[in-house]
């Protein structure tokens, strides 16, 4: 076995791990907030769900993880390739990590996509990007947007509507076993987008290293021990907890009632599953923010912490452009280096 192999193995789990860390509190933030669920269980049932998302869906539709590995080329001689790729996890590592310390939700599916693109550029210029499957990223941008938005805003506006017909005592029961559920369909929904993600990139460094092969459509096929690891690996970061980014994400950025947590937990929920079963690769945190976003403008536009909405935004706009210059000078580093 190759060092190249276990370095960016090592770093291919490093970035699961801090994925698990960072991103998946984003599924249970509403529901914390609104005190439907204790810190401490929610983030036991993200674990537990995360695992069993990126286990079960991959095994059901691999699609958002061949989405990935057919979306770059890593052309060049020699290790070039595995250690262009070794240069992109480690961008990633410093991004999602920076990220966290201040506090900050970017989305480390954004982080994943612009660190092996920006490493693809320096290997082979653009001809190194398959435009057809990154086309399928820009699609995600648009769904995860409008719909996550959108689709949020509807069903709390819907719930708005009718609420003059509930017991209020009685709705807030509903809702709050509404809401951990549709939490547990986030945590499980979170493991199976981003837990592809990552398999397509370590399918990708088994191939550099000669242990994969690709079919006859570009892709992989996952072996059942590689959707197991990188599925427990995630399931471990995300027990770490993250409290910085469920509080920036759940409590900060709007006041919400049990009614509205569900509201943004479904919204987002359906809009992953829809991207999940058509291979779209789509962020977690992109989406479920949106969807806070849209039911806090049903109510009111008033009840948005424009500042939080603002730093989100802008971590959003900067992801590609940062993450994927740091992949790209760390790239043309490491070649010099090694």
């Amino acid at each position: 076995m190759s060092v190249a192999l276990i370095v960016t193995g090592l770093l291919v789990m490093g970035v699961i791990f801090v994925n698990g860390w960072t991103d998946a509190p984003n599924a249970i933030a509403t529901a914390i907030s609104t005190r439907v669920l204790e810190t401490r269980k929610a983030i036991i049932m993200a674990t537990i769900l995360n695992f069993a998302g990126a286990l079960v869906m991959t095994m059901l539709n691999s699609q958002v993880a061949e989405t990935i590995s057919k979306m770059v080329v890593f052309e060049g001689g020699g290790n070039e390739p595995q250690i262009a790729l070794a240069a992109s996890l480690f961008a990633i590592v410093v991004w999602a990590t920076g990220a966290w310390y201040f506090g900050i939700p970017t989305s480390e599916s954004h982080a994943l996509i612009a660190g092996i693109t920006g490493a693809a550029l320096a290997m082979g210029g653009f001809s190194s990007l398959d435009m057809s499957e990154w086309n399928k990223v820009l699609l995600g941008l648009l769904i995860s947007s409008v719909m996550g938005f959108g689709g949020a805003y509807v069903i709390a506006k819907v719930i708005q509507i009718f609420s003059v017909f509930f017991n209020r005592k009685k709705a807030n029961k509903f809702f709050a076993i509404g809401q951990a559920g549709t939490a547990g369909a986030m945590a499980f929904l979170h493991g199976a987008q981003d837990g592809q993600k990552f398999m397509g990139v370590f399918m990708l460094t088994l191939f550099y290293n000669g242990f994969a092969e690709k079919t006859s459509s570009g892709g992989f096929i996952i072996p059942i021990w590689v959707i197991a690891l990188c599925s427990l690996v995630m399931g471990l970061g995300t027990s770490v907890g993250g409290v910085r980014i469920i509080k920036a994400v759940g409590i900060d950025m709007v006041k919400m009632e049990k009614y509205q947590g569900f509201s943004a937990d479904l919204g987002a929920s359906i809009c992953l599953l829809v991207a999940s079963l058509f291979g779209i690769p789509l962020s977690t945190t992109h989406t479920k923010t949106t969807s806070i976003m849209g039911v806090g403008a049903a109510k009111r536009l008033s009840s948005l912490d424009w500042r939080i909405v603002g730093e989100m935004v802008l971590a959003w706009v900067l992801t590609f452009p940062g993450c994927g210059i740091i992949a790209y000078l760390m790239t043309k580093l490491f070649i010099l280096i090694f």
